[in-house]
């Protein structure tokens, strides 16, 4: 009778990870609003399809941007802001207004996956973290009221900091004076099928451990074997900083008795740029960590406690926030600029379509070779005008003045266009005056794409509209401004926790 019982509970535990590992993972990035020029809500879907980036998570639910990733297909994760948790928390009628405008009225042609209530309550707002079990538990049961509660999950961010001990990961303890609010939490994720979200910053950890954690180890580099870390009690071998995190969670929550409640990274990255005293946050830190996560997640790589299972994770985050108060490094973490062009080239070869800011299949969009040259015209008036392309390197004496025909004026217009609007074909018509080519149009001081033209050819803010026949996509019709969110690319994962 007893082999019966134990048989049939490794069934059932074989069952849930087969379940488990049914469900998708995917590479994420936040996105901050701290930017002296925001791009507009279209633009940010543009530069999202161009580098095929298939989840996002805003920092609270802007309307204009939902409206944006309308119909798009892209997975968004709302969330509910830290100054909004009190009136929630303590209202559920509040809490069912909230889902009902930002979540209801929105689904599912915005097609909202998950609702970040607050983030990192526990460790920056103690008052608050007394009430956070009840903001979840309103925000759920609103769900449940409009029958969203299977296809949206609610959760809430939390620091790594939380973890004490946290190497090597066997012995790894949430701080225990959280527990009064952890466990209730804890166990309304385990009861409604969510997941543990979790802020990891290896950059912080490697910079705050004074020579100990080196940093090969912080950046996913190759390690020689006697250069690995061991956890002594289970002597498994870990390469890198977030794997080792990561693990230390599992081992956190198995402490308090909870082993099946997946964890998903809301938020990791490295600084590209910092001040004197932050001399590892450069171009090429940044592009190594970024990378090999990214290769880490999408290989399927898995952490030493539960390998070939990948982690949902979040970069942070898709643009450089200049505007945002502290150290330099602080307005540093994007991937993009604020016109849409890479800080860096990430090395991605062989990890699919992601982040495709390496990709060297550059297109442009140019005129047609029997294009009238009066159409063209009235296409550079529109690109220049309603299109909001910034087409001041054609003025006498700019880069791309010369030659000063209306075709090479029109392949500066018509490109620059079709790039704002993340080479979508749609954005390359022009009353069919136009064409998609791979020929570089570039020629003298004139340079393709015309963002790297710097200061005199930066993309300008594009208020979506068409021209004529142009087609543009759909949700570039509704514009507003500000937003935060986060991307992802489709991979298989589950997660197996013991």
């Amino acid at each position: 009778m007893a082999l019966h019982s134990c048989l049939l509970l490794l069934l059932l535990l074989l069952l849930q990870i087969s379940l488990l590992a049914a469900d998708e993972a995917f590479i994420g990035v936040n996105i901050g609003t701290s930017l002296s020029d925001m791009p507009h809500p279209t633009q940010v879907v543009a530069l999202l399809k161009s580098q095929q980036i298939h989840h996002v998570r805003l920092y609270d639910a802007d309307q204009a941007m939902l409206i944006a990733l309308a119909k798009t297909g892209i997975e968004v994760s709302v969330s509910v802001p830290n100054e909004e948790l009190l009136a929630i928390a303590q209202s559920n009628s509040t809490a069912a207004n909230w889902v009902y405008r930002n979540v209801v009225a929105h689904y599912p042609s915005t097609n909202i996956t998950s609702i970040c209530v607050g983030s990192e309550v526990l460790t920056t707002l103690p008052n608050v973290a007394k009430i956070l079990v009840n903001a979840l538990k309103y925000i759920h049961s609103a769900l449940v009221a409009s029958n969203l509660d299977r296809q949206i999950k609610v959760s809430t961010p939390l620091s790594s900091s939380m973890i004490l001990d946290s190497f090597p990961p066997s012995q790894a303890f949430f701080n225990r004076s959280l527990n009064p609010i952890l466990i209730p939490m804890l166990d309304f994720l385990q009861s409604t099928g969510s997941y543990l979200m979790l802020n990891i910053y290896p950059y912080y950890d490697y910079m705050e451990s004074n020579g100990v954690i080196p940093l090969d180890y912080a950046l996913f580099k190759p390690l020689p074997p006697n250069k690995e870390a061991i956890d002594s009690n289970t002597l498994v071998h870990y390469t890198n900083v977030f794997d080792a995190v990561v693990d230390a969670a599992y081992f956190a929550m198995s402490f308090l008795n909870f082993t099946n409640i997946p964890v998903v990274v809301t938020e990791t990255g490295w600084p590209s740029k910092g001040d004197r005293n932050e001399p590892d946050a450069t171009l090429d830190n940044a592009n190594a960590y970024n990378s090999n996560l990214i290769k880490h997640v999408l290989n399927m790589t898995g952490t030493p406690k539960h390998p070939g299972i990948a982690i949902s994770t979040y970069i942070y985050e898709l643009y450089n926030e200049d505007t945002k108060a502290g150290p330099l490094s602080e307005k540093n973490w994007g991937l993009f600029d604020a016109n849409g062009k890479p800080i860096y080239i990430l090395h991605l070869t062989g990890s699919g379509a992601v982040l495709a800011n390496d990709t060297t299949n550059q297109t442009y969009c140019v005129a047609k070779d029997d294009a009238d040259p009066k159409m063209l015209q009235a296409g550079i008036d529109w690109a220049c005008g309603p299109g909001k392309v910034d087409c001041s390197p054609l003025l006498q004496g700019q880069p791309c003045y010369e030659p000063d025909n209306v075709v090479a004026h029109a392949n500066y217009a018509f490109d620059t266009y079709y790039h704002l609007m993340g080479r979508s074909s749609e954005a390359c018509n022009f009353n069919q005056m136009a064409t998609i080519s791979t020929s570089n149009p570039s020629h003298g001081s004139c340079v393709f794409p015309p963002g790297s033209l710097g200061k005199n050819g930066t993309f300008g803010n594009v208020t979506a509209a068409s021209m004529n026949s142009t087609s543009l996509d759909s949700s570039a019709n509704n514009v507003h401004r500000s937003l935060v969110l986060v991307i992802g690319v489709v991979v298989t994962w589950g997660v197996v926790l013991l």
